[in-house]
């Protein structure tokens, strides 16, 4: 059973120091903007799974050189516009929105035509909330409902544009800001609270951008045309990659846990505001700014008394890929917690609001569900017993991920399949598991 594991036991107690793998979103904002920089850019500690792997190779479809010396990456960028593509090229983003999304805001301006593809899940995903504010700049863009796969060419005659971005994605958001950096004059985004990367690079970048804070959006002003020199960055560790093995820690029995050089973004950090409303033990030292971006080490140990928690929803897009997780800490907590306007959930790699109620079933927690929001009934005795077989997720990394947590915290015996998805963000996952203590086979 080759992409199977089985887990028929709870983890022990453990009391380690760990480094989980870098950051995905930075590690591909990195790569593509040192695609576009001029001269050598050298990236160190870069997340080598497979999203950002296709990252480098899609900077390499389009010309630009990459090569790995030791651990660094060096990257030789050309400039704005600087891509070399042939006609027809054609670039697999494979399981990334993330690489899919933002790529098409740098092909704005090219000569030639590109055709964007993806796997079977992202190939489900709707990719008109970017299309539509591209084609507004002046891409020509081709596709059929809306779904990949994207034919994009580029014009001369790019213009800057209003846009509004009110679903919360920094995808969408980050996209039209590198298609704004090949448009002259001045782009301005009215954003809803989301990932705040991108405006970190290009301020450490030097590339003219003013944003301005409000209670529920950003204002954001990109000036085009201004070219930026190479750079050397280093990635900090996964806040969402350490997300499973926080829930880890607390769910298990006498667990003390550090995580070192974890990237803390204010943006990022839902789920550690969110944990510790339910009684959670989890404190952030030798706090550091690197090039904009907060990181930390992590403490966490076990908690025995975790309480119900009434989310408010101003927290969801600081934590919407770690809701998964987060649904098990409520699973296992005393009380009713509530969560709303989670739709966004339903937008990722699975339909993962859909799916959390239908995992949260079968392990015997009460669910109820109104259209986008949820509440979820806490069982703190809960312990498993019987035959569980997790699978058909659309090969949802994050999925595989929350079941094996579940298996090693709340027992019985798991058949977890689709192993092979953590190779998109985390192929270190089952071999920093078994260092804890895991029986995996």
């Amino acid at each position: 059973m080759p992409n199977q594991i089985l887990i028929n036991k709870k983890i022990p107690t453990f009391k380690k120091t760990i480094e989980v793998s870098s950051d995905k979103s930075l590690s591909i904002r990195a790569v593509l903007l040192a695609s576009q920089a001029i001269g050598k850019s050298r990236i160190y500690n870069l997340l080598e799974s497979e999203d950002v792997l296709n990252a480098l190779k899609a900077i390499k479809k389009l010309g630009i050189k990459c090569k790995k010396k030791g651990k660094i990456y060096e990257i030789d960028g050309f400039g704005l516009n600087g891509f070399e593509p042939k006609n027809n090229t054609v670039i697999n983003s494979g399981n990334s929105g993330t690489l899919g999304r933002l790529i098409l805001g740098l092909l704005v301006k090219s000569k030639k035509k590109i055709r964007l593809i993806g796997d079977k899940s992202l190939s489900k995903r709707d990719f008109s909330r970017i299309t539509e504010p591209l084609k507004s700049f002046g891409a020509n863009i081709k596709s059929k409902g809306n779904f990949l796969p994207v034919e994009i060419k580029g014009t001369n005659f790019l213009r800057p544009i209003n846009y509004v971005e009110d679903k919360g994605s920094a995808q969408c958001k980050s996209a039209v800001m590198l298609a704004a950096l090949n448009t002259p004059g001045i782009t301005r985004i009215k954003a809803k609270k989301s990932r705040n990367h991108t405006e970190l690079f290009f301020k450490f970048l030097k590339i003219p951008i003013k944003i301005k804070k409000e209670k529920k959006y950003d204002l954001i002003q990109v000036t085009g045309l201004q070219q930026y020199n190479s750079f050397d960055y280093i990635i900090p560790g996964d806040i969402s990659s350490s997300a499973f093995f926080i829930v880890l820690t607390l769910l298990s029995k006498n667990s003390e846990l550090i995580l070192k050089k974890i990237n803390i973004n204010d943006s990022r950090i839902g789920i550690i505001k969110i944990l510790n409303k339910m009684n959670a033990n989890i404190i952030l030292k030798n706090k550091k700014i690197y090039k904009g971006e907060k990181t930390a080490d992590i403490y966490v140990r076990s908690t025995k008394n975790l309480k119900s928690i009434y989310c408010p929803s101003k927290l969801n897009s600081s934590a919407i890929d770690e809701f998964l997780i987060i649904f098990l800490v409520a699973a296992k907590a005393n009380g009713v917690s509530v969560f709303k306007d989670l739709g966004e959930l339903n937008k990722k790699e699975s339909p993962r609001l859909d799916v959390a109620v239908k995992f949260l079933k079968m392990i015997g927690i009460k669910v109820l569900r109104k259209k986008n929001d949820i509440k979820i009934y806490g069982k703190p005795q809960i312990n498993l017993k019987s035959k569980y077989y997790l699978k058909k997720f659309l090969k949802d990394h994050r999925v595989f991920m929350m079941g094996c947590i579940t298996a090693l915290t709340f027992g019985g015996r798991w058949q977890i399949h689709d192993k092979e998805s953590i190779n998109t963000s985390f192929p270190k996952f089952i071999n920093i598991l078994k260092k804890l203590g895991a029986k995996i086979n």
